[in-house]
């Protein structure tokens, strides 16, 4: 049984040296699956031709909150022609989402809503980011209703806060973050979760797991990241290798891959 990374940017400058050995070795630990999210318009466009050089990716497009220095407004038309155009290559729409750490909440909210319109649109799970910002996103999917769910990316927030994004027919994406013993309220939301409502995830190459701070972070890691929330969970023996099996089965659901 092989595990999907449900989130890595593989494309980024800092695979340039090693991308293909990577994916080869990340293969042969199981680590079959990747998906790769839009953060900018013309990255977005730049994984359309990236997608078609290496199978095993999968990817989305999407406009970061990270980025907003770099928006204009034609880009969410630019978006919108792009995503209709190679629908066939998509499997999300996204990264995208309402980070408070970054100015122009307003617009922010306007693009996230955008984001859920073209996702329901083109019949696509979304990839959300969120800082500090669940009560803007649980107002935005007020105003416009997800129809095809999708992941919460690096969640961290309470059950309360899990059970709603589940009732809106979203997982949780599950990375580096449960390998810190400072991170306990999330470890412990994580660990009252079902592997139906999970993803794995690396986001590569950002979020070094315990013990990798100042390492580029690799979905080499993935299998560390499942071993830890195994832990979490106190599986061993058959139910972890059915709990393996569950996650892969949520992931590919989910994107339909």
């Amino acid at each position: 049984m092989a595990f999907i990374d449900s989130h890595c940017h593989l494309d980024f400058a800092e695979f340039d040296a090693c991308r293909e050995p990577l994916i080869a070795q990340c293969q042969q630990q199981g680590v079959n699956q990747f998906i790769v999210p839009g953060i900018t318009l013309a990255q977005s466009h730049s994984l359309i031709s990236f997608q078609q050089q290496y199978r095993a990716i999968h990817i989305g497009v999407g406009l970061h909150p990270y980025f907003m220095s770099e928006y204009v407004a034609e880009h969410l038309n630019q978006l919108s022609e792009l995503a209709h155009r190679y629908r066939s290559q998509l499997i999300a729409i996204g990264e995208c989402g309402i980070d408070r750490s970054i100015a122009n909440i307003a617009l922010q909210i306007e693009i996230f809503e955008h984001h859920i319109e073209l996702a329901n649109q083109l019949e696509l799970p979304l990839i959300v980011h969120h800082r500090q910002s669940h009560d803007l996103i649980a107002q935005s999917f007020k105003r416009c209703q997800p129809k095809f769910g999708g992941v919460i990316h690096a969640f961290s927030g309470s059950l309360q806060q899990a059970q709603y994004y589940i009732k809106q027919g979203f997982k949780l994406g599950v990375g580096g973050v449960i390998t810190y013993q400072r991170a306990q309220k999330t470890r412990q939301v994580i660990a009252q979760l079902d592997a139906a409502h999970l993803l794995l995830e690396t986001d590569s190459p950002s979020m070094p797991l315990a013990g990798f701070q100042g390492q580029i972070n690799t979905p080499l890691q993935l299998p560390l990241v499942f071993e830890q929330l195994c832990q979490l969970k106190q599986l061993n023996g058959r139910d972890k290798q059915l709990f393996k099996q569950q996650l892969y089965d949520s992931c590919s659901a989910l994107f339909c891959i």
